[in-house]
């Protein structure tokens, strides 16, 4: 299918040699976060505030209203929120990491638990930094990359009864569920599913909160897979999905179309009055949180975008035509392809590389090194380090290939495409790395390696 738009604005592209790209990574200490964005031909790091927005998202900038309280651009904001999500207390941040941030500082702690899917990076770091303990609970489809269930990002309910009757229903103060489920390869979450969870929850006194940055994916993917559903609006699979829920952090930087944003959603009024206390000591006001009212009114004009079907149609096709090519190549990815992202199975590809070796990071490099192309691992870097500072080899080695929305045109994917497949002709010469440098939490944003061999 083409492309539903017409660019209206383009940014210029700066080639570099591989010289060039061989000097930039080393400097780099071979981690892909510390290169320079103009040394980077085709940025596939993130989706995360990495999009173009619309032309009405742009004269919504113009629109924006700057008054530290109460500004028109704050109710545009919250009306658009809750015509798709409709919770009673909306609490806007700059990002999604800070709606997590302030979330679990209120209900985490030594002692406590919370179950997910499987929780995201920041979503682990910031449950872990209160004390209390991540628990991923995801499907055994979901962790095979072979597997084509059509809902690989499921919860697996029997597991999270039989972990809050372990642990304790007073012990576990949210069940969270990611919507699609990033770090198990972009895989959707069904209705029945999270339907299911809401029963868990209700037999146990539990709050359900989606992560749901990537909600409207989610959403198309149900129509398109789940029984029942085919007919119906994306919209009101949205509802759907957030009347089963008592809360939500959602960062507007993916599915919502902006470079900037996010907010916490609840129900409860003790727990929004304790999460607005945090938010005016870290984030600002309650009616702008840390944005802009341009960053709110482009968000209000994202979720309207957001969820058309002509845009999600493109957006899922065009990511699994990147998909579909690498596997007839013989690329190992995971499957069936994600709404937004790529994943390949490196642990896989480059099989002679151990685990806590890093094969993910040695694909990624090697990505960039042949092409230009920025992705990102998510594996044994990402995931390895404990708490406790000893560290084990992650579920799946992967490497996403995040495909910002409305940026690349169908030439970019080709030459990801032809990239890819030299990388993988040369696959067994690769070798894996060390880790030199780094911080305590969140190893993978600044870490420095060498190369082995």
């Amino acid at each position: 299918m083409i492309e539903p738009f017409r660019i209206h604005a383009v940014e210029p592209l700066r080639m570099v040699t591989p010289e060039h790209r061989a000097q930039a990574i080393a400097e780099a200490g071979y981690n892909l976060f510390s290169l320079r964005a103009e040394d980077v031909l085709i940025d596939l790091l993130t989706d995360s505030g990495t999009g173009a927005m619309s032309r009405d998202q742009w004269a919504a900038v113009q629109h924006g209203d700057e008054s530290y309280a109460g500004s028109p651009s704050w109710y545009l904001f919250r009306d658009a929120v809750t015509e798709l999500f409709p919770f009673r207390h909306i609490i806007p941040t700059h990002q999604g990491r800070a709606a997590e941030k302030i979330l679990f500082s209120v209900v985490g702690g030594p002692g406590k638990f919370v179950p997910n899917n499987t929780h995201f990076d920041t979503t682990r770091a910031n449950v872990e930094s209160t004390g209390a303990e991540a628990v991923d609970l995801v499907i055994a489809e979901g962790r095979d990359p072979r597997s084509r269930h059509p809902f690989k990002g499921n919860l697996d309910v029997d597991a999270l009864e039989a972990f809050v009757r372990r642990v304790g229903a007073e012990n576990v103060p949210v069940v969270m569920v990611t919507v699609t489920n990033n770090s198990g390869g972009g895989q959707p979450v069904s209705l029945a599913n999270l339907r299911a969870v809401r029963e868990v929850c209700n037999r146990y006194g539990l709050a359900l909160f989606l992560d749901s940055c990537r909600f409207a994916e989610n959403a198309w993917f149900i129509r398109e897979r789940e029984e029942g559903q085919g007919d119906r609006e994306v919209a009101d699979i949205v509802r759907d999905m957030a009347a089963l829920a008592d809360g939500m952090t959602m960062s507007a930087k993916k599915d919502p179309l902006a470079n900037i944003g996010g907010w916490l959603a609840c129900n409860d009024d003790d727990l929004a009055e304790a999460c607005r206390s945090v938010l005016i000591l870290t984030e600002g006001f309650p009616t702008y949180g840390g944005l802009a009212g341009r960053d709110l009114e482009a968000i209000a004009q994202g979720l309207k975008e957001a969820v058309s079907h002509e845009y999600l149609r493109y957006r899922t096709r065009s990511t699994a035509y990147l998909g579909e090519a690498l596997e007839k190549l013989g690329v190992p990815v995971v499957v069936p392809i994600g709404g937004h992202a790529v994943y390949i199975d490196a642990g896989t590809m480059l099989a002679h590389i151990p685990p806590l070796e890093y094969p993910g990071q040695s694909l990624a490099v090697a990505l960039y090194g042949t092409g230009g192309i920025r992705s990102c691992e998510i594996g044994s870097v990402m995931f390895g380090r404990r708490p406790d500072g000893t560290e084990q080899a992650a579920a799946m080695e992967l490497v996403r290939l995040a495909i910002p929305r409305r940026t690349y045109t169908q030439s970019h994917i080709d030459y990801v495409i032809e990239v890819c497949e030299r990388v993988l002709e040369d696959a067994s010469r690769l070798r894996g790395l060390k880790i030199v440098h780094e911080p305590r939490q969140l190893r993978h944003f600044t870490a420095r390696f060498e190369p082995l061999g």
